[in-house]
């Protein structure tokens, strides 16, 4: 068989850097270091020595950024003496109360310690006591007692913990469901479930408050669901030729601690338990102004949304929100190079804190590279000149920073992708494992009701779902003081009775003044949607702007007054902008778990603040619909979405005329067997 090998060697572009790793002192925005984490944990724990050693728990630790004025005025002194006070932000429980706390680094002391006393919800859960109460099932007389009854080896059964939401009752405790899945056969445990066996743990309590056995359904079978390659079997699908990435030179980026350098942009990549990867203070350089310039101040993924769409008795509960109430973060995965990453990939780790405190590694949290996919930076080719055909491109050269959250069956491929043009592109890749139920049925003819889902395999449907990933943006165009402006793509009628014309389109633009005027519904009108700043003009006299560019778009289908949709309100809207506020970081709220929706993006918004002319937020919902079908089974191709952030009138022309194209060697091969 032949086999061919592309070797491919990039050289560096004009403003590229030679990638070092450089120990640097901390600037105000890295995220938390472990010694910090275990500085938080002591200083906690001896402020409240009594009785706390066997109830006091850590649910969420994070750098307590500084406001942004005062980070904005050190920034710009020249000296950087005297940083911003360093502070962690801790929710604590204790005594069933939950506990907000501000911590003093420096000076190691509390600054504030505040009980949470609304009804809005609880914290974010720690992997520890999910572990824990996965673990309560296998000494629980009942629950042994169903596993024997279906005949099943205790040994094969595995647990996994679920939040269960809020449907208008009154709560009085942390709980969590319990489901079972079966590993005989196969590593796919979410294709096996125990259907109709739940349990109901509080957590505080750590116990189990309700059992409930309620179904006979057949278990999906483990035949065809394995999915590592070392379980399959032949027939195998074809070879795919390799190729190799080649940096003689290294890596053409820069790692200065958490700061990032490339080509012609700069920015701060940090990390938080509950968000995952923070994108901060995003400048490019303008090679024709001779100085970085704003345009991102902080970005993230402030909360996901993934309602299942089956309201019977087993599954009505299960709408997730993954980032608070499982934590982004907390469930980075360590990136397998040459899988998760490619060759020419460098590596950070991250670390959160456990619930006792101590201090969290993951490995190979972040990978970073350069990529050139085969795309076209831009291009030309001439003919109309006699005689000549005049052809000028140049190849797309990108960084990406990614990161992997596997929350429970899901996989979710975070990328942070930056242009030498100027762009950002965010996309979400969507992979893993559906979500299943056991049923009757082995032929769609046997169905007579409705399934709530696709019927992939014997015994096994796959039901329909959302997922609405809500990034945080808050962009400093040029400057923090920005406006929203909205440019409607209008039809007019022609009226010249010269032009043999009827009709024609044009822009007419539209400022939103307020946090209602905002709020957009994508898909009813045709518009562009820009982040301007109104202080600063080109010199043809256009308003300097970053322009959002929609993916594929998909709407909240639930009905507004369903309480998924009332927790989950911030999907009303593909678009919203807020003032600034340090406070207001989480779509879904301080507290999603089993949340009112009384604190959420869509709560704030009520209050109709000004926005224009403002420093201001945008916040944006990439959705899917997913319709499950057999080529999900048994894992799932990756589903990818998402959006970009585009010069509009930023620059006075083309960025990257100017950029010299890379040097290339290709080298191709066949071997003869």
């Amino acid at each position: 068989m032949a086999a061919s090998t592309m070797k491919l060697t990039l050289f560096l572009l004009p403003l590229f850097f030679t990638f070092s790793l450089i120990i640097s002192s901390h600037h105000p925005l890295d995220p938390l270091t472990p010694s910090e984490f275990k500085k938080v944990r002591t200083i906690v724990k001896k402020s409240y020595p009594s009785g706390l050693k066997h109830n006091l728990t850590f649910q969420y630790i994070g750098l307590d950024e500084p406001d942004k004025p005062v980070l904005q005025s050190w920034l710009s002194s020249k000296t950087k003496s005297n940083p911003p006070p360093r502070r962690a932000f801790v929710i604590a429980r204790l005594h069933k109360e939950t506990h907000e706390l501000v911590v003093d680094l420096s000076n190691r002391y509390i600054i504030s310690d505040k009980v949470y006393g609304g009804n809005d919800g609880y914290p974010m859960l720690t992997n520890d006591e999910q572990t824990a109460a996965s673990a309560l099932p296998f000494s629980y007389q009942p629950f042994l007692d169903s596993v024997k009854k279906r005949e099943l080896n205790l040994s094969d059964v595995v647990c996994a913990t679920l939040t269960v939401g809020w449907f208008g009752e009154e709560h009085s405790r942390r709980a969590i469901k319990i489901l079972s899945f079966y590993k005989e056969g196969t590593a796919n445990v979410y294709m096996r479930p125990l259907e109709g066996v739940s349990l109901l743990v509080d957590l505080d309590e750590m116990k189990i408050v309700e059992y409930y056995d309620r179904s006979r359904l057949p278990m999906p079978k483990a035949e065809g669901t394995e999915y590592r390659l070392s379980k399959q079997k032949p027939p195998f699908g074809p070879p795919l030729n390799g190729f190799v990435i080649e940096q003689p030179n290294g890596p053409g980026f820069k790692i200065d601690g958490h700061q990032i350098s490339w080509a012609n942009w700069d920015f701060h990549l940090g990390f938080d338990v509950r968000a995952g990867p923070i994108i901060s203070m995003a400048s490019i350089y303008d090679l024709e102004k001779a100085t970085y310039r704003q345009v991102l101040y902080r970005a993230f993924v402030s909360e996901l949304f993934v309602p299942y769409m089956d309201p019977t008795e087993e599954w009505y509960y299960k709408t997730f929100f993954d980032a608070g109430e499982y934590g982004f973060g907390q469930l980075a995965m360590p990136l397998e190079p040459l899988t998760d990453c490619p060759a020419n990939a460098e590596f950070l780790d991250a670390y959160y804190a456990g619930e006792d405190g101590t201090p969290v590694k993951i490995s190979n949290a972040f990978c970073i590279f350069e990529q050139q996919s085969g795309s076209v930076m831009w291009r030309h080719s001439e003919y109309a000149i006699h005689g000549e055909l005049i052809t000028e491109a140049r190849p797309e050269l990108s960084l990406i920073v990614r990161m992997v959250a596997t929350v429970g069956n899901y996989d979710y491929i975070l990328d942070w992708e930056f242009k030498p043009s100027g762009s950002i592109k965010i996309a979400v890749g969507l992979t893993g494992i559906l979500e299943v139920k056991a049923a009757d049925y082995t032929h769609t003819s046997q169905i007579k009701e409705d399934a709530y889902g696709t019927l992939l395999a014997d015994y096994t449907i796959g039901v329909y779902h959302d997922h609405f990933l809500t990034y945080y943006l808050d962009l400093d165009v040029d400057g923090e003081a920005n406006s929203f402006v909205k440019n409607n793509l209008v039809t007019k009628r022609v009226t010249d009775k010269n032009s043999p014309r009827k009709s024609y389109w044009t822009v007419e633009s539209e400022t939103a003044k307020t946090e209602s005027d905002a709020k957009i519904q994508l898909g009813l009108k045709a518009s562009e949607l820009v982040v301007v700043n109104p202080n600063k003009k080109t010199k043809p006299g256009n308003s300097i702007g970053y322009r959002l560019i929609p993916g594929s778009i998909s709407k909240a289908l639930l009905n507004d007054d369903d309480y998924p949709q009332i927790r989950g309100a911030f999907t009303n809207y593909n678009v919203w902008v807020t003032p600034y506020n340090k406070s207001e970081k989480w779509a879904g709220g301080l507290y999603a778990d089993r949340s009112h929706g009384e604190e959420t993006l869509a709560t704030w918004s009520l209050r109709n603040r000004e926005i224009e002319n403002k420093d201001i937020v945008l916040w944006y919902t990439v959705g899917f619909h997913h319709v499950p079908c057999q080529e999900d089974f048994p894992i799932m191709p990756t589903l990818s979405g998402g959006f970009e952030l585009r010069p509009t009138n930023f620059f006075e022309s083309n960025p990257v005329l100017k950029t010299k194209p890379p040097s290339s060697k290709h080298v191709n091969s066949t071997n003869q067997p």
